[in-house]
């Protein structure tokens, strides 16, 4: 730490090594949140092997149920947080913590620079592009707690963090070895500390003023440091250690069967239903809880995933001629609308835009996304609605009277069976009437290589993404699904024109959901979603079996993606 603090002083950026020294490589993310039901608990040292005086003596600390993130906030999530005006935003920032964002001119990390475009960071390596799958590093306690903030969740206290290194260790990724975690602990004795007899009395009992806790250990922490009970501090705005973030959040007692709410209900269903069928399958639709939604949007800024990046970038270029002729007061309806991110663009162009009606299955992720647009676009009609874009309701009766327009990007078409297209089309038509437009965002056909790749990545965050959805159902549906007897399979199906993603059984298991039992054989899968491939005549052919006539098709360079503009 000390090493890369004075090389960054350089302006050449030199690099210590040709690779980092670490003793483990990064572990793959895990997905999801793990579940503690709290209670009265015993943390700190309990005098067996050395420790250092302030780890101890061990004492009893009652604990809220809590969730844990399995994995650690990534540079992607971090970007994603600076282009939301993370450092620009005061009400996302404690009083002192804003007060040095602006006194210090932070914009971002310690040691990033946005530089032609892309963000780069000074590492013992060098200065290198910043890797959006891994854990963001060198952040203070300030900008940990300003990011939970953002993400609508908190810190860990040292006691959660603690109580859940020692009960779950293999159920979280880079527990220790990465980066030190902050807390939400301010650093202080514990009940009964005694310091050390002698000059070692001079360490720690005299820092006990000022300074937060962090967990864990980095990549370059010392062998002989490595305890679930070792308590770091550090002043809240020192960012120079190699210091990121886990998340956690209050969690609920699970409910009974009988007090389930109608979401809850229907993905009950699903699962029964789609494990009770000769290939087992559930619908793609119940990826996207918090925690899948927020694996999704990690997974839009991987290199090998190219939809959203091209998408994206065929939006801002065609902005101006799609929201041409919506005509003054629209509404825009988006389906599945997640973070809304894409949204924006056309936000941006549509000047005198009406309404914005975000429809989401996720709640969490729909109101997130409704409260930044809010505070975006102040003079904006924001409708949120919850529910499913396959079973669409009517639209509110008191929106503005402009052109309806639907938006469907992403190619999240593609995850629907071809006769369900169709009716989602067609219902969507009568939701948003006669002389409405639907710009629909599609995936064309490609090299397989190039459709593996972007849905089995590198880094496994999409495997991440995949068994999230047992992770779900262990916890809202009380499933006892094995996790870790299942792995992610992406395989393209060249008969229906689709990439299929499965999760296999690597040797027999059960599970059960409720009162029912399901078995899996070595080898057996659940197909968890498909995602069709287009081309401009399966595009036309599709939209006119449900009512729409094709305007325009607008297609980005290789990886092609495609938008079709459709009318009522």
């Amino acid at each position: 730490m000390d090493v890369l603090n004075l090389m960054s002083r350089s302006p050449l950026d030199p690099a210590a090594y040709e690779i980092e020294p670490r003793a483990e490589m990064l572990q793959i993310r895990r997905g999801g949140t793990v579940a503690f039901d709290g209670g009265l608990v015993t943390i700190g040292h309990d005098q067996a092997g050395f420790a250092f005086d302030n780890e101890g003596p061990a004492h009893r600390v009652w604990l809220e149920p809590f969730a844990l993130a399995a994995d650690l906030v990534t540079n992607g999530d971090w970007i994603a947080f600076i282009q939301d005006g993370g450092y620009s935003r005061s009400d996302l920032w404690l009083s002192d913590g804003w007060a040095t964002v602006k006194a210090e001119g932070w914009a971002a990390p310690l040691y990033w620079r946005f530089e032609d475009g892309d963000w780069t960071v000074m590492g013992l390596t060098g200065r290198t592009p910043v890797d959006p799958a891994a854990p963001v590093r060198h952040i203070s306690f300030y900008e940990a707690d300003a990011y939970a903030r953002w993400a609508g969740k908190r810190l860990p206290s040292e006691a959660e963090w603690e109580h859940a290194a020692a009960s779950s260790p293999d159920a979280f990724s880079n527990l220790a070895g990465e980066v030190w975690q902050w807390t939400s602990s301010a650093y202080a004795p514990y009940p009964g500390f005694q310091p050390t007899p002698g000059t070692a009395a001079e360490y720690n009992g005299k820092f006990m003023a000022n300074q937060m806790v962090l967990r864990g250990g980095s990549f370059a922490t010392p062998p002989s440091h490595d305890r679930i009970t070792y308590r770091n501090f550090f002043y809240p705005q020192q960012r120079w250690a190699f210091m990121g973030l886990r998340l956690a959040e209050d969690r609920t007692v699970a409910r009974d069967a009988d007090a389930d709410d109608a979401q809850t209900t229907a993905f009950r269903k699903d699962m029964i239903e789609g494990l009770s069928r000769a290939q087992k399958a559930v619908p793609p639709k119940w990826f996207y809880d918090a925690d899948g939604s927020r694996l999704f949007e990690d997974i839009t800024v991987l290199p090998e995933y190219y939809p959203t990046r091209q998408e994206m970038a065929l939006l801002r270029d065609r902005a101006a001629e799609l929201t041409a002729d919506f005509g003054p007061d629209a509404v825009l309806v988006e389906f599945g609308s997640g973070a809304s991110e894409k949204t924006r663009i056309l936000l941006d162009a549509a000047v005198d835009l009406g309404a914005y009606v975000p429809l989401d299955i996720s709640e969490s992720a729909l109101t997130d996304a409704a409260i930044r647009v809010r505070a975006d676009y102040p003079k904006l009609r924001v409708q949120p609605v919850l529910g499913d874009f396959e079973h669409l309701a009517p639209l509110p009766d008191d929106l503005p009277s402009g052109r309806r327009i639907g938006f469907f990007p992403g190619s999240t078409i593609g995850n629907l069976q071809p006769d369900e297209a169709e009716a989602f089309l067609a219902e969507a038509r009568r939701m948003l009437g006669e002389g409405a437009l639907f710009i629909l965002g599609v995936d064309l056909v490609k090299d397989p290589a190039i459709l593996v790749a972007a849905y089995d990545d590198s880094q496994g965050v999409t495997a991440a993404f995949n068994r999230n959805v047992l992770i779900r159902a262990n916890t809202e549906l009380d499933a006892d699904f094995d996790v870790d007897a299942f792995v992610h399979r992406a395989v393209w199906n060249p008969d229906a024109s689709r990439m299929e993603m499965h999760l296999q059984a690597m040797a027999p298991t059960t599970a059960r959901i409720g009162d029912r039992t399901f078995r899996f054989m070595t080898g057996e899968t659940i197909h968890t979603e498909s995602s069709r491939k287009f081309t401009p005549e399966s595009i036309q052919t599709m939209a006119a079996a449900a009512g729409w006539t094709v305007v325009r098709i607008d297609t980005s360079p290789a990886p092609s993606v495609a938008l079709a503009v459709l009318r009522a």
